[in-house]
C-alpha cells in the first residue's frame, strides 16, 4: 500500500531505510527523544530495524501500523504514526526534529493524519505523553482530544517511571 497525504506545508509519506540519516539523527537525540517512551534508539541498528520494519507494513493491503515521514520542502522532518490497536480504535504518535519544533508542523500533520484515519474507518484515536512533555499534549488538545487517563508509564532505558497522560478524540 502507498498513501501521501498532502497539507498547506507538509507532505506525509511512508517512511522507510532511504530515511535513515535523518530518522537516525532526531531519533537518537537526547532532546528530542526525552519523553519518548521507546526512545532514543541506542544503535544505527535500532534505526534501520525500526525502518524496516515500517516498511513492511506498508508492504501490506491494510498495515497495522502506519510510518509516515513528515516533508517540508522535500526536507524529512520528523514521524508520525497511526497504530491499529483493535476494533476501529488506533493510536497516534509523532516526532519532530529540533530546528523544526514550535513552529505548528507537528498539529498540522497530526490534523491530516486524523483525516486520513476517518478515511480507513477509525472511530477513536488515542495518543498518551509524558505529563511534562507540554508541546505533545497541547498538540493532543489542539485536535480536539480530551484527557481521559492520568496513569504511569515507565521508561525502558532506566529513565524511571513518569506520569503518563492519555487523549481521546471519540468520534471522529
Amino acid at each position: 500500500m502507498f498513501v501521501e497525504l498532502h497539507t498547506a506545508r507538509l507532505v506525509l509519506r511512508p517512511i522507510g531505510r532511504d530515511d535513515f540519516k535523518t530518522a537516525h539523527k532526531y531519533q537518537t537525540d537526547p532532546d528530542v527523544t526525552k519523553y519518548m517512551l521507546f526512545l532514543p534508539d541506542k544503535t544505527e541498528v535500532d534505526t534501520f530495524n525500526f525502518l524496516l520494519f515500517a516498511e513492511s507494513e506498508w508492504q501490506k493491503d491494510k498495515p497495522d501500523d502506519y510510518e509516515f515521514a513528515i516533508c517540508l520542502d522535500g526536507a524529512h522532518i520528523g514521524g508520525i504514526n497511526l497504530a491499529h490497536i483493535g476494533d476501529d480504535v488506533y493510536e497516534m504518535g509523532w516526532i519532530i526534529d529540533k530546528p523544526y519544533q514550535g513552529n505548528g508542523y507537528c498539529t498540522e500533520a497530526a490534523k491530516e493524519l486524523v483525516r486520513f484515519a476517518k478515511s480507513i474507518g477509525a472511530r477513536k484515536i488515542i495518543a498518551q505523553c509524558d505529563w511534562r512533555n507540554y508541546a505533545s499534549y497541547h498538540v493532543m488538545e489542539k485536535l480536539g482530544m480530551v484527557r481521559t487517563e492520568i496513569g504511569e508509564r515507565t521508561y525502558r532505558d532506566g529513565r524511571g517511571t513518569a506520569k503518563e497522560y492519555t487523549y481521546t478524540l471519540y468520534n471522529i
